[in-house]
């Protein structure tokens, strides 16, 4: 923790600086002082401030708010406090909508300013110990990247570490948008393999010729449009790990080739006469019932077998609430930098609808609406206001009655037309609700002739 919070005060007049820089000192203060806006500038590159005394008027072609609007796209953080001569309304309303946090009138009055200082400071500490713990409590909690206190979750980090090194064949299930793909690679990264490639494949993106040349690559002239030898994942992830997506809707040719592969290490590229063998660990994923289709007859029986060797089960969000507001802060935490928005909380009744929410989409839909909610609120505190679209959504007791007398593709494209609608035409959430890729999504727009 930061032990001792440095101030700057910016004045062109050395006795209002230095009088200034010595009331300061006297409180136990760390504190610089610069002569010119430039100077000061030019110290907050240098310099982690918590906070700046900037005088409006300054000579040298650059007054107190050119300052204070420079020093904050060096200092996000920090707070500004302009010293004026010329009180007016004008004045302070323009040093507040510039992100002044105060400002005060010469003379200044010492006392005055030590309750000031003390004020920001003790907010800040708060603030520092806030983040402190947020961290403490993320790193706790985390393990690879997948943040969770659950049980059941602590049991599978437990589980990922104890077969990080084997080389069996690894099922991972759970709804989509539970983060099967974080699984895997925390599978393949906390073993002997983690210097070695991770190679991922949507199985659900592709179509059947398509995807075989993905996964087994193929020769030159082996089909209209191979205009050169090309390898596929198998060989790219040679000594690695290969993770297999949406394994449950791949068809039954591939999943005879897939069978071979497991079982010998060994296959051919399209179009090719040389048998290439690979060391790769597989590791595969759906979000369907395997072991229904193996009943169905739409899923082979021993290519389920070889592929089950190791199952993890990932429980839906909604089986594990208590992760969500640590979820929450570490989207936020995140999205806060990536987006360039100050989003500093989220309120009590903020949080409580996002625990009470349902969360079809699972994880990928919690982000999903952490990030929609940072981009449009108006304030630096997210509310349950910010999240009203989830109660447009259908709230967690809503049911759905199942159409009669409909085809089923009308009844698809009646279900897509409206999660469209609901997410406002954001095809990313739509096809994280719906739990399918953005490019299959695309795929069923442009076939039912959907308009956006």
């Amino acid at each position: 923790m930061k032990m001792q919070w440095e101030i700057l005060v910016v004045d062109d007049e050395e006795v209002m600086r230095e009088s200034l820089v010595a009331w300061l000192r006297e409180d136990g203060y760390g504190v610089d002082s610069a002569a010119s806006g430039r100077d000061a500038i030019d110290k907050a590159r240098v310099k982690d401030y918590a906070i700046y005394f900037i005088d409006l008027k300054m000579p040298g072609g650059i007054d107190g708010i050119e300052t204070m609007m420079e020093v904050k796209k060096i200092r996000p953080e920090a707070s500004i406090i302009i010293i004026t001569a010329y009180a007016t309304v004008d004045t302070a309303i323009s040093a507040m909508k510039e992100g002044a946090q105060e400002y005060i009138v010469k003379p200044c009055n010492p006392k005055e300013i030590s309750i000031l200082v003390e004020r920001i400071i003790k907010v800040k500490n708060l603030q520092l110990e806030n983040t402190i713990l947020r961290q403490k409590l993320t790193k706790q909690y985390s393990f690879r990247d997948i943040i969770s206190k659950n049980p059941k979750m602590q049991d599978i980090f437990e589980l990922v570490q104890e077969i990080s090194s084997l080389k069996s064949t690894v099922l991972v299930q759970g709804e989509s948008g539970t983060g099967k793909e974080l699984i895997a690679r925390a599978v393949h990264y906390s073993g002997d393999r983690a210097s070695k490639p991770f190679v991922s494949v949507s199985c659900a993106a592709l179509a059947e010729t398509l995807l075989e040349s993905e996964l087994f690559g193929h020769e030159k002239g082996s089909f209209t449009g191979a205009v050169a030898q090309k390898k596929g994942k198998f060989e790219l992830a040679d000594g690695g790990t290969i993770f297999l997506d949406e394994i449950g809707d791949i068809s039954a040719k591939l999943q005879m080739d897939l069978l071979r592969v497991i079982q010998e290490r060994t296959f051919y590229r399209v179009g090719g006469t040389e048998e290439l063998t690979v060391d790769v660990r597989v590791i595969a994923a759906t979000n369907r019932n395997l072991a229904e289709a193996v009943a169905a007859g739409t899923f082979r029986d021993d290519l389920y077998y070889r592929l089950n060797v190791i199952n993890i089960q990932i429980p839906p969000l909604r089986e594990r609430r208590e992760d969500i507001p640590l979820l929450v802060r570490s989207f936020m935490d995140r999205l806060s930098h990536e987006l360039g928005r100050e989003i500093d909380d989220i309120t009590e009744s903020g949080l409580k609808l996002l625990i009470d929410y349902s969360w079809p989409g699972n994880v990928r839909e919690l982000e999903n609406a952490i990030e929609r909610a940072m981009v449009t609120c108006k304030t630096r505190v997210l509310t349950d206001e910010d999240f009203a679209f989830l109660e447009q959504n259908g709230s967690r007791k809503q049911t759905w009655n199942v159409p009669d007398n409909l085809p089923l593709q009308e009844v698809e494209k009646r279900v897509i037309v409206a999660t469209i609608k609901r997410t406002g035409g954001n095809i990313k959430e739509a096809a994280s609700v719906l739990g399918i890729d953005r490019s299959t999504l695309y795929d069923k727009i442009k076939k039912y002739e959907i308009e956006r």
